[in-house]
Parts: C-alpha cells; structure tokens; sequence
C-alpha cells in the first residue's frame, strides 16, 4: 500500500530572543511564575524581515534540502497559519512565489494549533490518488503580532517561527499509517482571536477590544489533555498498536503540565514525548513541525521507528496521527 511518507523536515525561527526576565520588566511577572505554570524560559519574535511568508519559506527551503527536491517537483503547498502578513493573498502563494515553486498549487488553512497535523492528512490523502506527488505542509506563525502585551496570562506564551514538512508516496511500510481529526465549534470562545475591526459598520463586532488571542486558560488546559489522549487512544486501537510500541510523541508544545498529563494518562516516561517549548513556547500551527525538526535532526528517530503526532487548538480542533518512520 502506498502512504504519504516525510522524507525531509525544516525550521525557521526568528533572531530575537526573549526572556522570562525581559518580560518582567513589561508585565507584572516573574520568570519563576511563567517556568513554574508553562515551563517555557524565552520565545523568539520576529523582527524587521522575518515576516510569517519568510519564516515559513526557509523552513520549506530548509526540508527540501534535506531531501534533495527542487522547488520546482513540489506539486502542492499548503500552509497552516493564523498570522500570516496577508489576508490575501495566501501565505503559501507567497512561498510559493519566494522558493520558485512554479508548478506548485497553493493554499492556506486554518485550524489554529492543529493547522499542520491537518495539512498532513490533506497530504495523505492527495498522495493516495498519486503516490508520484510532492506535497509541502507548513506551519507558521508570528503570534507576537497578534498578542495583547499587556496582558500577562497570554503574553508570557506565545511566540514566533515556522516548521515544515515534504511528503511523498513511499510503498515500503513507511509513512502515515492513520490519522483522527476532530472539532467543536461550541467551544469557540475558549480560545479565539478575533479579526481586524470591519470597515461595513453593520458587520462591527461591539465586544471586540482587539485583534489579539483571548483565551479562558484553565478550561482550555482541560480539554486538552482528555481531547489529545483519547484522539491517541482511538487512532492506536485503529491499528491494533500498543502505546509501549510508540517509540517518541511530538505533541502540540502549549504547557509543560499539560505534557506531564498526557504522559501520565498515556502510561508513558516524560523522556519519550519530544518538548522544546521552553525554547520557544507555543507558536500555535509552528510549534509540531518545528518539534518534528529538532527530533529528527537530532537523532531521536530511526527507520521503522512509530511516531506519535497529536495537538490540540482554537476551534476547538484536535487530532492524532501515527507515523511509521
């Protein structure tokens, strides 16, 4: 059978680095409160030229180097942001016009946290239909431009950078073996960002204080640990997997506890779920594949080895995919 495989991984994240330490002298904060309560130390935040489309561009250049593609085989771009400079036109346009990727088709989605791990499954199942197509997926984000600064329950989170993936059809056992994806719309309100205010006076939001995330963090922690767990649980049982034969996760890096808890309701050791969040913290679409990246070129996956994706975002969305490396 013929799967949609990863055959190379990239990253981009910008220059600047900022502290715990900087931000308590922006909000009323403390580098032990935000460790303590997210387990993140610095977020990097882009700077003059280091726009979503640019981010994302060098993380797509940097996965196709890896696997030795020219821009020019890549058949579909599809990229996963809700921060990109533009409303239009798509960010995965404008990377496809900064790589040269001329025979590309391009598209953007939106599904918050979960944008990439849904991008993978759009790649899937294209590569399905033509095992010979190369498919891009990106996730970007510069969330430092859509953040309220003087709000200190969300500025401490959210940060800047890209990740992508290439995928091909592979017919030797490797590449996604299932994937579960879900959503809820009830539970908007949770976690929303709300867009530019309208120019049509008919169609102005009144309870808009801005375009920035808003987010009821206690609730959202909730759900996100029984909401990634039991996408995991359904897609294993799917395939008759055992979580002891899962050789890393890489989950959506939102909040050390709520990795903490999703090991503990997995029955998995801490050391085999991936977590660079301290680094960067949560940058929502980006954080999985650049996660993805570090664990690969780090060395934390061998051939044949089972990869566990799962995430969780504003939407609700949420999912799992199992992965045969």
């Amino acid at each position: 059978m013929t799967r949609a495989a990863i055959i190379g991984t990239g990253s981009c994240v910008p220059e600047k680095i900022l502290t715990n330490e900087e931000l308590e002298r922006m909000v009323d904060t403390s580098d032990e409160w935000i460790t303590t309560r997210t387990g993140i130390k610095t977020r990097r935040i882009a700077g003059a030229g280091e726009e979503t489309s640019r981010l994302a561009s060098h993380a797509a250049l940097a996965a196709l180097n890896m696997a030795g593609v020219m821009p020019a085989e890549v058949g579909i771009i599809v990229a996963a942001t809700i921060s990109c400079e533009k409303a239009m036109p798509s960010c995965a346009c404008l990377v496809q016009q900064e790589i040269g990727a001329v025979n590309a088709f391009a598209f953007d989605i939106n599904a918050a946290c979960s944008g990439f791990l849904y991008g993978l499954d759009l790649a899937d199942q294209y590569i399905r239909n033509n095992p010979d197509l190369k498919v891009l997926v990106i996730g970007a984000e510069n969330l430092s431009a859509r953040t309220n600064w003087q709000d200190r329950n969300t500025c401490v989170l959210f940060g800047d950078g890209a990740g992508a993936a290439l995928l091909t059809g592979n017919d030797q056992g490797r590449g996604i073996l299932a994937s579960r994806l879900y959503a809820d719309g009830r539970l908007w309100e949770l976690l929303h960002l709300d867009s530019a205010p309208s120019l049509n006076p008919a169609l102005s939001y009144a309870q808009s204080d801005g375009a920035f995330i808003k987010m009821a963090g206690k609730d959202v922690f909730r759900y996100a640990v029984r909401a990634m767990a039991d996408a995991i649980a359904a897609v294993l049982a799917g395939q008759g997997v055992d979580i002891g034969e899962i050789a890393l996760v890489v989950p959506h890096q939102a909040n050390v506890r709520i990795l903490k808890s999703l090991a503990d309701h997995l029955g998995l050791p801490l050391e085999k779920i991936y977590v660079n969040l301290h680094k960067y913290g949560n940058t929502s679409a980006a954080t999985v594949p650049i996660a993805l990246d570090e664990a690969n070129r780090e060395g934390w996956l061998a051939p044949g080895d089972l990869l566990l994706i799962c995430t969780f975002g504003g939407g609700f969305t949420w999912g799992a995919s199992l992965i045969r490396w």
